[in-house]
């Protein structure tokens, strides 16, 4: 893969954002075994619900709840928390079990996998640069393998909305004291990421793992790159900073 450069060079770039999921670990292998340890202690908690509502049955109820509140659909864990409540309540059972089943979800869900070369990356990235988590997922960075790689980490919860909105940009910045014009966002969605990050006055930097086709609808990301090590050899000679 070649790498695409823009007009801007990254060389003023101090403060670097990134995705978290599909960016930094797999994504959907932690939410399958996340909702598959949820179902089964529901079918030790509650038998009743759980056998009226598969995994695929509980993910759709709440998707529907996301859809018909828009705008809370940034907060997954407050949606999934609702979606376990109404479900406890219309069957008769404690709504106990929504905070119990919810904090096995989180626990659960912390149980990624960073892609192999993610934490010799970013502890080599922090010796030059502030880094920044940014995510519309719930994942808690401070409980993953990926805890200390970050100056802080943001989740869409917590600021009110998720990417495309630049509120996850904004938080960065107010963090770090870094201007969004000396910043690069990371991330493996062209639009949630690249766009967003592009729309915020950002640099743009497109993980491209799987050797996707780039949306023609888009204008291209100012660097391109199939994984963080092809990045960070690409940001040290474009900085003209040494590896180390």
């Amino acid at each position: 893969m070649n790498w695409h450069l823009s007009t801007r060079p990254l060389r003023a770039v101090r403060l670097l954002t990134f995705d978290l999921d599909d960016t930094l670990w797999p994504c959907f292998p932690v939410i399958h075994a996340a909702e598959r340890e949820v179902h089964a202690w529901l079918d030790q908690a509650a038998p009743e619900l759980a056998r009226r509502y598969d995994i695929d049955a509980l993910r759709e109820h709440r998707q529907q709840l996301a859809r018909d509140n828009p705008d809370q659909a940034h907060d997954l864990t407050g949606l999934r928390l609702r979606s376990y409540r109404e479900l406890a309540r219309r069957h008769g059972v404690d709504e106990a079990i929504a905070e119990q089943a919810n904090v096995i979800f989180r626990r659960a869900r912390n149980r990624v996998t960073p892609f192999e070369e993610v934490v010799e990356v970013l502890t080599r990235l922090r010796r030059h640069y502030r880094l920044v988590a940014v995510s519309n997922g719930n994942a808690q960075v401070e409980c993953t393998p990926l805890a200390d790689c970050f100056d802080h980490a943001f989740m869409a919860e917590e600021v009110g909305a998720a990417k495309p909105d630049p509120a996850l940009f904004h938080a960065a910045s107010q963090a770090t004291g870094i201007p969004l014009e000396q910043a690069a966002h990371v991330g493996d969605d062209p639009l949630r990421d690249v766009e967003a990050a592009r729309r915020a006055g950002m640099h743009t930097v497109w993980v491209n793992r799987e050797g996707a086709d780039w949306p023609a609808e888009l204008p291209p990301p100012d660097v391109q790159v199939r994984d963080l090590r092809q990045l960070l050899d690409y940001l040290l000679s474009e900085s003209g900073r040494a590896a180390q």
